[in-house]
Parts: structure tokens; sequence; C-alpha cells
């Protein structure tokens, strides 16, 4: 990613109050997907590296992000736990901006998306439900996970 590019664009990434990060995450996603760059990946991407593993009732999607990569996940529709297995990472969502060093875990809120850079080689598991035994990764994505926060809103107000 043209770092400098963004700097004499005058580009504001994100504000430290929170206020309109949906509104700036989408913006600098589309500015990512404008540079072309190989170390940017936005959503889900062949260049990232999954692993997908069931057992019973649940669901574990591993990735592997490379030492430098920049990535912005999708949004998740529900709760869900997280572990960061090997590795650092930087994260911003609209809480602001936290550094995550293995070995660690949390809870991901549902309608959080995050903006991530990898400080070191990392590997990062979401744990999910899966009660029903589905084992069909697009299946499993149109459970877990929108694209935008406008199909989340809509995805709320059917819930």
């Amino acid at each position: 990613m043209d770092l400098e590019k963004v700097k004499n664009e005058n580009v504001i990434l994100f504000k430290e109050d929170g206020s309109n990060f949906h509104e700036q995450v989408e913006c600098l996603e589309k500015l990512l997907i404008n540079s072309g760059s190989p170390d940017v990946i936005i959503g889900n991407s062949e260049a990232l590296p999954l692993t997908h593993t069931f057992c019973d009732g649940i669901y574990l999607r591993e990735i592997f992000l490379k030492q430098g990569v920049f990535a912005i996940g999708k949004i998740h529709k529900h709760d869900h736990a997280f572990f960061l297995l090997k590795g650092k990472l930087m994260l911003c969502t609209e809480n602001g901006v936290q550094e995550m060093v293995a070995p660690c875990y949390g809870k991901s809120p549902a309608g959080t998306k995050r903006v991530v850079v990898a400080v070191e080689d990392s590997v990062f598991v979401n744990v999910h439900p899966n009660p029903d035994g589905e084992e069909n990764i697009d299946k499993l994505e149109e459970k877990f996970v929108v694209s935008s926060f406008e199909e989340y809103d809509k995805y709320k107000q059917l819930k």
C-alpha cells in the first residue's frame, strides 16, 4: 500500500473519537481496492490462506496473515470468539486502534468490521457455532457475514 499517496491526498483515515468510522472504513476500502497492491486484502481473497475446521457444532476459520499485509474484513452478523495464536496485529475498529500480541483471545461483537495490519506473520482463528454441521463455505459465509454496513443494517431489521 502506498502510504505516501494516502498522505499526499490528505485522506483522513480514522478520527480518534470513532465518529463516522463506518463511512471512513468504506472510503478506505475503495482507496485500497483501487491501489492494486498485492499486500491489500479486502474481505475474502484467494490470496489469504484459510483453513476450515469442522467439529461437533463448531466451525473454525483459521487465517494466516503475512507480515505487512493490510486487510479489511467483512462484517460479522453475530458475536463470536476469536484467537490470535501467533504474531502481532494492529486492529482498528469504531472503538479505536488496538495492538494484539499472541497468544490472546477475545469476543468480536456483531456488526464489527476490522482494519488489520499484520505487524508480524500471524495466525488468527474465528470460532462460530455450526449446530447443523454445514460444511459448504459459501453457505457459511452467507450465514455469518455481510459485505457492507448497509447490508448489516438490513439484516438487523429483519432479525
